[in-house]
């Protein structure tokens, strides 16, 4: 649900009112948030549903009510979706100013009136109930729990680094950006103090690990941009029969070979990256979530031709990867000027493990790429969760460096650099461009 943007005119309203709250956002209420989402069901479906909820829930917090029959929220689910702040809680004239005063009563018992940090153990463990349906022992401790992406940067951001080389080794885990990279990619940046970030969600005290604050940048669409972009050409066809007769060499993921075939369209030694010199895209086809927090901006496409063989959906491919790490690029900039100072890129989720991916945003950015060792990390910062729960570990910090494992590093290929800073300013004019087409559009 957090994809389904229905909410933007109730988030575009929210932002309007200008409350305080929204310094913790970025500055702009994100219709992926959970208010505008609340808004939405009270105006749109008030007897069917919002006159008889009892209680509103993120996913992870209603697994957690349904293994221990307990109402507490994970910090991380209220701080990140639902403008909780520690220490002070909710402000409940920020709830008031939309219109959704309702949530005031009980204190607030619709939407959490009890709150746990990130790997705390709630109550007695599993019910009677809960452990019948999971095959578990009844009791087994239950840790409050992480959004799924959230989880992923635990699994990956506390990894010990030391034999590798890389420029975070002897520094904290503030030098370190988590990337989890699925459907869409969400870009976890921890500090020890607050760091504003215009555009970017956050800061969040002890939203993924306790006593520190999370600043979260994203794009909303990334694994899904390119999803569509392959799926709807007219050359899908032709790739989909070449897939099948190379099943022994690509396994029949489209992806490998769309990667080999880049491989075989360069000429000798002369980098894939290169193809692209006349193609560019702007990848915000379902609006951009950081750093511009604009979810009205479109796609764009230039230096397309009247061709549609596998080679143009290979290159146009090549280029939506490519405008994906230059989008990552541009986050790290808008960060860079806030204050945090990162070194490294600590990748994982289904993106993660294609190799055209994840070398080019290690040039895009000019920063090395950590992968982990296990191929789900998201699961291994649920297992982080439970260890602390369970007390195998006394804090996530210790039981992220002793649980998550760095399987390789990828590192960024200098001779590029010249190519991606040109690509770069392409980049940000394209978008300075749609900008001034809205806004010759909107003359009378």
């Amino acid at each position: 649900m957090w994809m389904d943007h229905r909410a933007a005119e109730q988030a575009t309203r929210i932002t309007n009112s200008s409350h305080e709250v929204l310094r913790r956002v970025g500055g702009v209420m994100s219709q992926e948030m959970q208010p505008p989402k609340l808004l939405w069901l009270k105006e749109n479906l008030k007897e069917s549903c919002w006159d008889k909820a009892a209680h509103f829930f993120d996913l992870p917090d209603f697994l957690s009510w349904k293994a221990t029959g307990l109402l507490t929220r994970s910090l991380c689910t209220l701080v990140c979706k639902w403008t909780y702040c520690p220490p002070d809680g909710w402000d409940a004239t920020f709830w008031t100013s939309i219109g959704l005063e309702e949530l005031l009563e009980n204190n607030f018992s619709k939407i959490g009136s009890e709150t746990s940090p990130p790997g705390s153990s709630l109550g007695k463990g599993l019910t009677m109930e809960a452990a019948g349906d999971l095959g578990l022992n009844p009791g087994t401790a239950v840790g409050a729990s992480l959004i799924d992406a959230h989880a992923g940067g635990l699994g990956v951001i506390g990894a010990d680094v030391k034999g590798f080389s890389l420029p975070c080794e002897h520094r904290s885990i503030s030098s370190r950006m988590a990337m989890i990279c699925g459907t869409s990619t969400c870009h976890m940046a921890i500090s020890e103090t607050p760091r504003f970030v215009p555009g970017v969600w956050g800061p969040y005290l002890s939203a993924m690990v306790p006593g520190l604050w999370l600043n979260e940048g994203g794009q909303s669409a990334t694994g899904r941009l390119i999803d569509h972009v392959v799926k709807g050409h007219a050359g899908f066809t032709q790739l989909e029969a070449q897939v099948q007769q190379s099943v022994p060499f690509t396994g029949g993921n489209i992806y490998s070979y769309l990667n080999s075939h880049l491989g075989q369209m360069t000429k000798s030694g002369s980098p894939v990256d290169l193809l692209t010199s006349s193609l560019h895209v702007w990848p915000d086809f379902h609006g951009n979530r950081s750093p511009l927090a604009d979810p009205t901006l479109k796609g764009m496409v230039t230096g397309l031709s009247l061709s549609q063989t596998l080679d143009d959906l290979a290159l146009l491919y090549l280029a939506t990867i490519q405008a994906l790490a230059l989008g990552t690029l541009h986050i790290l900039d808008a960060m860079k000027k806030a204050g945090h100072d990162i070194s490294a890129l600590f990748l994982c989720g289904g993106l993660s493990k294609n190799v055209l991916f994840v070398q080019t945003h290690a040039n895009a950015t000019g920063l090395p790429v950590v992968l982990p060792d296990q191929t789900e990390a998201v699961l291994v910062g649920a297992a982080v969760l439970g260890a602390c729960a369970s007390r195998d570990y006394s804090t996530l910090q210790e039981a992220m460096e002793k649980m998550a494992k760095v399987g390789k590093v990828v590192q960024p290929e200098r001779e590029l650099q010249s190519f991606y800073e040109r690509k770069y300013k392409v980049f940000l004019r394209l978008v300075s461009h749609q900008r001034e087409y809205q806004a010759l559009m909107e003359q009378r």
